[in-house]
């Protein structure tokens, strides 16, 4: 099932794609660093770092099973992007819950999520109610306020006419066109700070993030945003400069909502026959993808038509890891089959791998990392105390290449590969 030509690695090109991430590309990098000396320690095997000239990227040596190997990082960044949409402010916000409520509504898109997996589906679902619950906050108590101080100020102008002895205060129009401006000038900035103050926060909730996230993805009906197209158009020509180098292996990683921008990168390698026999072996290690989060949508043909071609593709090595555990992916979902682009027998990728965190970490790690779910879901580029198959580290920084790591592996007997997308067409 696992491809020919090299297994063993002296020299390695690696190159990371984020999900939707606003932090720069020295977060990922010191994450390696903290994370790799851990696994070292962990599992008994020798690793360093060196930063690089530029921001994006390090150089890695490490010893492990007795054999050294050289591997060079590099992030493939889009923050840029991700920080721009995340421009949109409050109203822009809740525009987009809108607006990606009703395309994954009105196409029936949600409804198949959530045949599919539960746990990626509430995860959808919690900043829309996160943020219909905040304004709803916003607008109770600011009513609430507002009507207390239209009350007050009744109250108060009729104690000011009784010791003014002006008389009762008459019902009419005035007094109601005064009740509803200072009704109207306390309940819209009340509203508007308690929003504000709701945003403040989201470091801590996440709330605005996850829906623009959620927003970004659907914003052109599951196709790729023109900005996202062009920012694929430059990955693909530094790892196809990658590929002309005298190294053994050149290694695709994309994590969460980074793994389909992976995934369209490797299919335009292979369609564009970028990939020589004699050259660096192509692998692609897919991290708790969401892919089906986009696939789904009826304009994700570019999308769907690079994973069938992928799917049969001799030049590559693709592994596909996620746990399920991680409530924030699609864990052990074949994105191929899911999607309804499979060719059936002759599909060969991707092998679906299990991290089973309930296996390789332990329970006090376990314990440390309950109700973390961003963590969590980062878990995959972080240390094991008890490592299985799965070591980021010796991925990216062993001695074998991907394909020869996985070689006998067969993929994960929980696997789900129903066919469960309403759009399958890959006509562009």
């Amino acid at each position: 099932m696992l491809p020919r030509r090299k297994s063993q690695v002296a020299r390695r090109r690696v190159f990371y794609i984020p999900g939707y991430d606003p932090y720069p590309s020295r977060r990922y990098r010191e994450l390696y660093r903290a994370e790799s000396r851990k696994q070292a320690q962990v599992s008994g095997y020798e690793i360093e770092q060196k930063s690089e000239g530029r921001d994006t990227g390090w150089r890695v040596r490490a010893n492990i099973d007795g054999a050294r190997a050289v591997s060079k990082l590099d992030v493939l960044v889009w923050h840029d992007l991700v920080r721009g949409s995340m421009r949109a402010g409050i109203a822009g916000t809740y525009f987009a819950l809108v607006r990606t409520c009703w395309i994954y509504l009105a196409t029936g898109t949600f409804r198949r999520l959530s045949w599919l997996a539960k746990g990626p589906v509430v995860a959808a679902l919690y900043p829309i109610v996160m943020l219909i619950a905040q304004l709803a906050v916003a607008l109770i108590g600011a009513s609430v306020l507002a009507g207390a101080a239209v009350w007050a100020t009744y109250r108060m102008a009729g104690a000011a006419m009784v010791y003014l002895e002006i008389g009762a205060m008459p019902d009419s129009w005035l007094w109601t066109l005064v009740g509803a401006g200072v009704f109207w000038a306390l309940f819209l900035p009340l509203t508007l700070g308690a929003l504000r103050f709701f945003k403040s926060k989201d470091d801590k909730v996440f709330a605005y993030y996850l829906m623009q996230d959620y927003a970004y993805s659907a914003s052109k009906r599951g196709a790729y945003p023109d900005e996202i197209e062009a920012r694929l158009h430059e990955f693909r020509h530094r790892i196809e400069a990658a590929l002309r180098e005298d190294i053994d292996e050149v290694l695709i990683v994309g994590h969460s909502s980074g793994a389909q921008m992976a995934v369209s990168i490797a299919a335009d390698i292979v369609r564009l026959n970028r990939v020589g026999e004699t050259g660096p072996v192509l692998s692609l290690l897919t991290l708790g993808q969401v892919i089906p989060m986009m696939s789904f949508l009826p304009d994700a043909k570019r999308l769907r038509r690079d994973l069938r071609l992928l799917s049969t593709a001799q030049e590559i090595t693709w592994v596909d890891v996620s746990a399920p555990a991680d409530g924030c992916c699609f864990a052990l979902t074949d994105p191929v089959s899911v999607s309804g682009v499979s060719p059936g027998r002759s599909q060969q990728w991707p092998l679906i791998v299990s991290a089973a965190f309930s296996q390789t970490l332990s329970s006090e790690w376990l314990a440390r990392l309950k109700w973390r779910f961003f963590r969590l879901h980062f878990q995959y580029i972080c240390a094991f105390d008890r490592p299985g198959d799965y070591d980021y580290f010796k991925i990216t920084a062993g001695p074998q290449t991907l394909g020869a790591r996985f070689r006998g592996r067969r993929t994960s007997p929980s696997r789900i590969d129903v066919v469960a997308s309403r759009f399958t067409s890959t006509v562009t």
